[in-house]
């Protein structure tokens, strides 16, 4: 039997794209603080056409912060200026200087820097959050590093063991001047979180990490409640011999 194909209602922006995409989430611009949380809110509608979808987008959308809003379509018709706005006064003479600068000695050294020394720092880093960090905080927690051969390698640094089942967890190296709450999970890594939790019980927690310095340090703070979180509901699964769902 044929599969079915799922029709797509996407606009195709070509070669922009790329520079849309980059644009809006370096700025933010499609944050649930601007949007809202519309995955959540697609979820709770379920729409069986575009325009149901639409209509109660904009009935039920506010920014997500302390002095909410209603969104309208000259709400997201604004974002759109500002999306411009920063693509023709800071992006494009941005990159330009960048084009303009390049030479093949920065494209060798490049290469070479990400494959030998941004990959040793990502191994001390790892290293740091797990030993100077979650090792301490859970000392009961034994933690591990993903086995290479494994599917979710890729995506899952350490396995925190929890009885019979394990949580995972991601490390990511951010600057100072980075804001990981631009960081998105592809549809990939999602698709390797959940075969993750389907095999070992347990969710996996993306840890974002910067040196501050001698000293690496955890940014996303908050992550630690959701691990101890986490933990006791593992341990409560685990005594009761309950699947995780």
């Amino acid at each position: 039997m044929a599969k079915k194909e799922i029709k797509k209602y996407a606009k195709q922006f070509g070669k922009k794209e790329r520079v849309l995409n980059y644009t809006s989430n370096t700025y933010q611009l499609t944050r649930p603080n601007k949007v809202d949380a519309v995955m959540s809110l697609i979820r709770e509608c379920q729409p069986k056409a575009l325009e149901e979808w639409e209509e109660f987008y904009f009935e039920k959308a506010y920014t997500k912060k302390k002095d909410k809003t209603k969104i309208t379509k000259a709400t997201l018709e604004e974002l759109g200026e500002r999306l411009y706005s920063k693509i023709t006064e800071v992006v494009i003479p941005e990159w330009t200087a960048a084009f303009e600068d390049l030479t093949l000695q920065d494209c060798k050294d490049y290469i070479y820097d990400v494959t030998i020394v941004r990959t040793y720092d990502g191994f001390l880093l790892e290293k740091s959050v797990i030993n100077d960090g979650l090792a301490k905080i859970f000392p009961e927690i034994e933690f591990e590093e993903s086995d290479p051969i494994l599917d979710h390698a890729g995506d899952i640094d350490y396995l925190g063991k929890v009885g019979d089942k394990a949580f995972g967890i991601q490390i990511k190296p951010i600057t100072a001047n980075a804001n990981f709450e631009n960081y998105k999970i592809t549809e990939r890594m999602s698709a390797s979180f959940q075969n993750f939790e389907e095999k070992y019980g347990g969710k996996v927690f993306v840890i974002f990490s910067m040196r501050t310095g001698d000293k690496k340090v955890i940014k996303n703070k908050e992550v630690i409640d959701e691990i101890k979180a986490e933990i006791e509901r593992l341990k409560v699964q685990g005594s009761s011999g309950v699947k995780p769902s």
